[in-house]
């Protein structure tokens, strides 16, 4: 039997992974500790599990006994990384408790879960850190950097898995795959790629099956609480017409170009006329240009660098007014775009075709989508859907707190295929 123990257990979604993966390889499994700080996570995690885990595990100083450990631990700076050869101390930070529940514990086995940047994270050396404090307590220890989207789960979700046996050799048999990057390399994999009888790689979808997109974990019927407001829809259609599929993969942004949609189209400050909406355009568009600088973010031009690229014969006109409606501002005679994006109902409208972009748990609650010709927010249930989660798993009645929730939260069949891996190689 798997005694596990569930650590920084948000909602629950790693505990879920295991019990699954087990339960298909017929593997028994009881959970003898679970800790969670954060009360709202607390509340979906007795719902579901029937376990109120709310607790601090700084604090926790007696464990019962278990063979498994799992931990989604926030990812925290190692201040002392980089010093004794590279390699660092963990205390100060919450991986520390994770060490010193394995010292004292001796498990045989671990799973820990995180962002995909702790593998880079100071140069490396973050993550040098943590494998060698591992490998000292006795483990043998491997990752595997995996995206959500390759495993019939329709969002682009980059997350580093930890694995880890206790004195023996760990054997895993899949492989990293970081998947397709946005939604346009999406199509074009699942287009162009034919997958052979013998790939090894994580990719969980036959050739002859297209894979999840996100149109197929939209609700038929979601509450109208969710669509736009009519002014917001009255803006957009100023933009793109009575079509608002044309929408679908807009992102609503003041300081990109591309397919991009900005405020002083939109009108959000005052409506612009053409000629503002132009200016206002090919500033962004050119601001970046390395003939004006290398800022990653774009510089402020003078008017003679604008007039490079904006030809009208209306420069005072046009920038006098953008700077009375606050779209422009102007420092030592050099302008630049005044950018408002948290003003947007939605940010980011996905292509029902494609995948999503990374759930996080500050913009969840923003993401959007057009059905029905009618543009609105994602539902709870719909990001809960985008990580995975089945039906069956209940939600809280808060939408903000499961939208960050999920947007904190581990993709379930990603975690399930790699622990019926690890499983299946090392447990016995």
């Amino acid at each position: 039997m798997i005694k596990f123990i569930d650590l920084f257990a948000g909602t629950g979604g790693i505990r879920l992974s295991l019990e699954q993966a087990c339960e298909n390889l017929g593997v028994k499994t009881k959970c003898v500790f679970s800790s969670e700080i954060d009360k709202n996570a607390c509340l979906s995690y007795d719902l579901n599990f029937g376990v109120d885990p709310y607790s601090d595990i700084r604090m926790i100083d007696s464990l019962p006994d278990f063979n498994f450990l799992l931990a989604g631990f926030p990812c925290q700076s190692f201040s002392y990384a980089g010093k004794r050869k590279g390699f660092g101390d963990t205390r100060g930070t919450l991986f520390f408790e994770v060490e010193r529940i394995l010292n004292d514990k001796r498990p045989k086995y671990f799973l820990l879960e995180n962002v995909r940047g702790l593998i880079t994270h100071d140069k490396g050396r973050t993550y040098d850190t943590i494998k060698t404090k591992l490998e000292d307590l006795g483990y043998s220890v491997d990752y595997l950097l995996l995206n959500t989207s390759n495993f019939d789960v329709p969002q682009n979700r980059v997350r580093i898995y930890i694995l880890g046996v206790l004195e023996k050799s760990i054997k895993l048999t899949l492989n990293s795959n970081l998947g397709a990057a946005d939604t346009h390399k999406f199509k074009l994999n699942t287009v162009n790629k034919q997958l052979s009888l013998f790939d090894t790689s994580t990719i969980s979808v036959t050739a002859s099956r297209t894979p999840k997109v996100v149109k197929d974990i939209l609700e038929v019927n979601p509450d109208k609480k969710y669509q736009c407001s009519k002014d917001f829809v009255l803006r957009l259609r100023k933009v793109v017409g009575n079509d608002l599929s044309q929408l679908n993969g807009y992102r609503l942004i003041d300081y990109r170009g591309g397919k991009s949609i900005h405020s002083w189209e939109l009108g959000v400050k005052g409506d612009c006329t053409s000629n503002e909406v132009e200016f206002m355009n090919l500033l962004i568009a050119n601001r970046r240009k390395k003939i004006f600088g290398i800022h990653q973010d774009g510089k402020s031009l003078t008017r003679e660098q604008i007039e490079t690229f904006y030809h009208a014969n209306n420069f005072e006109e046009v920038t006098s007014s953008l700077l009375s409606k606050g779209y422009l501002s102007c420092n030592e005679r050099k302008f630049n775009p005044v950018c408002g994006n948290m003003s947007f109902e939605v940010f980011k409208f996905l292509d029902p075709d494609g995948i999503s972009i990374t759930l996080t748990a500050s913009d969840a609650n923003r993401l959007g989508v057009v059905q029905n010709n009618m543009p609105r927010r994602i539902t709870p249930r719909e990001c809960a859907r985008l990580q995975g989660y089945p039906d069956s798993y209940k939600l809280i009645n808060n939408d903000n707190a499961v939208y960050k929730q999920m947007g904190n939260g581990v993709s379930v069949p990603v975690v399930k295929r790699v622990l019926t891996d690890f499983i299946e190689n090392n447990y016995e």
